[in-house]
């Protein structure tokens, strides 16, 4: 048996009350780190996004900008596999000395070569066994069909899609749109472009669809002041290897040029897909220009063609339009310049669609909408105005329905929203008309989840348990049951951003941060205020719950 001091206390210095001095010196000092804790996270999420008009980026249709839907013109691509294709069967011919009538495109996909002479059909055969991958022949007497597969078609359509696709993402975002959306839309040969904060709409328009084919290409003849001069030189009769193409004159200095036509190789020597990068520079005479650089191959290519070409004229064409036209001098590897009557933004976007490569195909514009600033100004106010007026409301209903406790909770979801804030600002992600829809599901979500605590607390404290207890029973046994909730929500919101265009996406990665922050502020920040509040020396017989 233990004596007992004359004061009532056990004579081992234990006490039959409160913890000791030192255990609640430690407590206070745990506290103390839970509330530095979140007072630092919550002003790191403040200066994430302040000032908010600068720091948090906004969508279409919160900032403004331009929504357009363009088709991709896929008969164009399957057009050009078909000239290529009789490009080079034209000069297989040339060089096995096989004469033929002519060599034309009839159809997209399609071309045909007619004449074959009789004597030569067997080996006119052998030199076109290689299309035979990619085509389908049908002779008619000396002349033969060659039509792409059906296959080959599904897959070069597609293929066509996909590049345009790219070509136009590298184009918006070198125009330097904060967050541009560019996806298919409902048709296979459809694709969506979305620009927030654009104003310029004609130059974007312009700089997405240029096609910016650059082909380098021999002078046969030329200039002639025009196409009739220029197909007269060949007495009517244009050889199936040479064409005719416009180009500009140089003309007096300051006056406006004027067009000229000019007779070309049709096989050019090098093309844009051997570019490396093209960027606005000055020529000899201080006007704008484009100065471009050619990948090893091509370098390599350009190399052996200026030097069997020395003192040949040499023209830079451009979408089909000779830009330049100069003697090569010697050789010439991995440099070039593309000059004409360029104004400084001219060659500015010139070299911006040369480095985001060709368009395998034209664009026509089927929608064009343009929302303006003062709309998207209206929904932010809208959206502030509908979550505060939320906020209100559940602050109001856990007054009346959880008394004190429901200022605990009216705290939680109001740290959650900053957070939510913040991360937006701190990831880069653009702030849209639904993701506004998921900060009022935030509100919604941070008070079911209180809701959930609260009830626990008040089983607990039903059940006879103190209000300390009461308070870490409720929020132990509730922890699992939130996180399994929050995590089947996420995969939701992952399928949402996975499968999503772009307003979905917008609501889908709102949703998640918004999960995110709510597992914090529920189970950390709302358990810290009720601590704080039971940290007292002198302990509540009841909570206000």
């Amino acid at each position: 048996m233990r004596a007992i001091r004359t004061d009532g206390r056990p004579s081992d210095g234990t006490t039959t009350g409160d913890a000791p001095d030192g255990r609640r010196h430690n407590m206070s000092k745990t506290m103390q780190w839970k509330l530095l804790t979140i007072v630092a996270v919550v002003g790191l999420a403040i200066w994430a996004f302040m000032p908010p008009q600068e720091k948090v980026r906004l969508g279409l249709d919160l900032k403004g900008g331009v929504h357009l839907v363009m088709r991709v013109q896929t008969d164009d691509a399957l057009r050009v596999e078909a000239e290529g294709s009789a490009d080079r069967l034209r000069e297989t011919l040339r060089t096995q000395a096989i004469g033929v009538t002519g060599i034309t495109v009839a159809a997209p996909g399609e071309f045909r070569v007619t004449g074959v002479p009789s004597a030569q059909d067997s080996q006119f055969r052998q030199a076109t066994v290689d299309l035979d991958v990619n085509y389908d022949r049908a002779q008619s007497g000396s002349d033969y069909t060659f039509r792409l597969k059906p296959n080959v078609v599904s897959v070069l359509r597609e293929e066509t899609v996909n590049q345009a696709l790219q070509t136009i993402e590298r184009r918006v975002n070198e125009l330097g749109v904060a967050e541009p959306i560019v996806a298919r839309h409902s048709a296979a040969d459809q694709i969506l472009v979305q620009m927030p904060g654009v104003t310029e709409v004609n130059r974007a328009k312009e700089v997405i669809r240029s096609t910016a084919l650059l082909e380098l290409k021999l002078v046969e003849q030329g200039p002639f002041p025009d196409e009739a001069s220029a197909r007269q030189a060949f007495a009517g009769n244009v050889p199936p290897d040479i064409q005719i193409l416009p180009g500009n004159s140089e003309g007096t200095p300051g006056a406006p040029p004027s067009t000229v036509y000019y007779a070309l190789r049709r096989v050019a020597g090098v093309t844009g897909r051997d570019l490396r990068t093209a960027r606005p520079s000055l020529d000899q005479n201080n006007r704008p220009a484009v100065s471009f650089s050619l990948n090893p191959e091509g370098a390599n290519k350009f190399g052996t063609f200026t030097q069997a070409n020395i003192n040949r004229l040499l023209a830079v064409v451009l979408d089909g339009r000779v830009n330049t036209v100069a003697t090569i001098q010697g050789r010439i590897d991995s440099e070039g310049q593309i000059t004409g009557n360029f104004s400084q933004q001219d060659a500015m976007d010139r070299a911006l669609v040369l480095r985001s490569g060709a368009l395998p195909a034209s664009l026509t514009y089927l929608e064009e909408r343009t929302v303006g600033p003062s709309l998207g100004a209206d929904s932010v106010r809208a959206g502030v105005y509908a979550s505060a007026g939320g906020l209100a409301f559940v602050l109001l209903f856990m007054l009346v329905y959880y008394k004190l406790a429901g200022f605990n909770a009216f705290v939680s979801i109001s740290v959650n929203l900053i957070l939510l804030l913040g991360m937006m600002a701190y990831a880069g992600a653009v702030m849209t008309l639904p993701g506004i829809a998921g900060f009022i599901l935030t509100i919604g979500m941070g008070v079911d989840s209180n809701v959930l605590i609260f009830e626990r607390i008040k089983e607990e404290l039903a059940a006879g348990k103190s209000p300390k207890t009461a308070v870490a029973a409720g929020f132990d046994r509730v922890f699992w049951t939130i996180v399994d909730t929050h995590v089947a929500s996420l995969i939701a919101a992952a399928f949402l951003f996975q499968f999503g265009t772009g307003p979905i996406r917008g609501f889908a990665t709102t949703l998640t941060i918004g999960l995110l922050s709510n597992v914090f502020t529920a189970v950390f920040v709302s358990r810290a205020m009720f601590e704080l509040f039971l940290s007292r020396r002198e302990q509540p017989a009841t909570l206000s719950i």
